[in-house]
C-alpha cells in the first residue's frame, strides 16, 4: 500500500497485539457516576456510516417526543471506520462529539503516533490472518484521512476509554472492549456462554460495582444476564449500529437501558427488565434501519470491489452475518 512510510511501520502481530495503555482492570469503575440520566442510548460500531446515525437520532427525537424526555446518546467507540473520505470523517466526528463519546480501537489507533498495532482490534486467534491484515489497511487508509485532521485527531486521543453512568438507581459500565481492555473479547457472545469463565465474569462485576456493562467491540449482539448473591448482572453488546447484525436483515443495533419500557412505536429486538436499588431498570436492543440504498452506494464510492474494506464487509452489508438474535438475546 503506498504511502506506508509516511504512516509508521505495522509490526508482525498488528491487529492482534495490543499496547498495554488497552488495559485498565474492573476495579476502575469502582467510582462515582461520570453522568446520570433517566434513558440512556448507548452507540458501538457506527463505522462511519452517517445513514445509521441519521436514523438514531431520528429514534431519540422520536423518543423525545413521546416521553417529554430525550435520552443521553454515548457512543461507546470505533464511530470512524469505513468513512475514507474528508467529508464523511469530519462529519461523522462533528456529530459524534456533540454526544458523550468514547473512544474505541479505531480512534486510539488513529490519534496515536505509532501505527506499529494496526487496527488495535486485538482479534483472536479464531480470526483469520486475511481478515486481520485486511483491517490494518483499512486502518491506514483512514489514518492518512485523520493525518488532514489534526484537531481532530487530538480530540479523539483525548476521549475516554470508559466511563460510569447512574440509570433508574442502577449503576452501568459503558465500554468499548469488555471489563478489562479497550479491545477486550470477554463480552462476545462464546466468552458470556462459557462456563469457564462465568465465575471470573462474577468476580468482574464484583470488583467493578457494576450493574450492567454495555459495549460494542466484537461486531456481534449478545445480551446475557447474571444472577448471583441475591443481585442480577447484564452484559448488552450492541453488535454494530452501523452494519447488518443478524443473517437476511440489514439494520444496525443499539442498546437502550432506562427506567421506563421502550414505547412501543420504538423498534425493539429483545428488553428485559428486574429490580435494581428499588427500582425497575430496563433493558433493550433497538434496531437502527437506515437507508441501506444510500448507504451502500457510499460505501461503494470509497471501498470500490478488491479494496480490503469491501472483501471483509461488502457482503455482510448486502447480506448480515451468518448470525441470529437467537443467537444473541438469551
Amino acid at each position: 500500500m503506498s504511502g506506508l512510510s509516511d504512516l509508521g511501520d505495522v509490526s508482525s502481530a498488528a491487529g492482534r497485539s495490543c499496547p498495554a495503555s488497552y488495559g485498565y482492570g474492573a476495579g476502575v469503575f469502582r467510582r462515582a457516576p461520570d453522568f446520570a440520566c433517566e434513558t440512556l442510548y448507548v452507540i458501538g460500531g457506527l463505522y462511519g456510516n452517517p445513514e445509521a446515525l441519521d436514523a438514531i437520532e431520528a429514534l431519540a427525537a422520536q423518543e423525545a417526543q413521546q416521553a417529554q424526555r430525550p435520552p443521553t446518546l454515548a457512543f461507546n467507540g470505533d464511530f470512524h471506520w469505513f468513512d475514507a473520505s474528508d467529508a464523511a470523517f469530519a462529519d461523522i466526528h462533528r456529530r459524534v462529539l456533540r454526544h458523550i463519546a468514547l473512544r474505541g480501537n479505531v480512534e486510539t489507533e488513529l490519534a496515536a503516533d505509532d501505527a506499529g498495532f494496526g487496527c488495535g482490534c486485538g482479534y483472536p486467534d479464531d480470526v483469520g490472518d486475511d481478515e486481520v491484515e485486511r483491517s490494518n489497511q483499512i486502518l491506514l487508509r483512514l489514518r492518512a484521512t485523520a493525518m488532514r485532521h489534526p484537531h481532530q485527531r487530538l480530540l479523539m486521543g483525548a476521549l475516554a476509554m470508559h466511563a460510569v453512568a447512574q440509570v433508574a438507581g442502577a449503576r452501568i459500565g459503558i465500554v468499548h472492549g469488555d471489563a478489562q481492555a479497550l479491545a477486550g473479547w470477554g463480552f462476545a457472545r462464546g466468552s458470556l456462554d462459557d462456563p469457564a469463565r462465568r465465575d471470573g465474569l462474577l468476580r468482574q462485576f464484583s470488583q467493578s460495582g457494576i450493574d450492567v456493562f454495555a459495549s460494542s467491540h466484537t461486531c456481534l449482539p449478545a445480551f446475557r444476564r447474571f444472577d448471583a448473591a441475591g443481585r442480577t448482572h447484564a452484559v448488552i453488546n450492541n453488535g454494530a449500529a452501523g452494519m447488518p447484525n443478524f443473517g437476511g436483515m440489514r439494520h444496525g443495533v443499539i442498546s437502550r437501558i432506562a427506567s421506563t419500557p421502550a414505547p412501543a412505536s420504538l423498534p425493539v429486538l429483545h428488553e428485559a427488565a428486574w429490580p435494581v436499588a428499588g427500582r425497575m431498570l430496563h433493558v433493550a436492543a433497538l434496531a437502527v434501519r437506515y437507508d441501506h440504498d444510500a448507504w451502500r452506494s457510499r460505501f461503494l464510492a470509497d471501498w470500490p470491489p478488491g479494496s480490503p474494506a469491501h472483501l471483509s464487509y461488502f457482503r455482510r452489508i448486502e447480506q448480515g452475518p451468518a448470525y441470529g438474535p437467537r443467537d444473541a438475546y438469551r
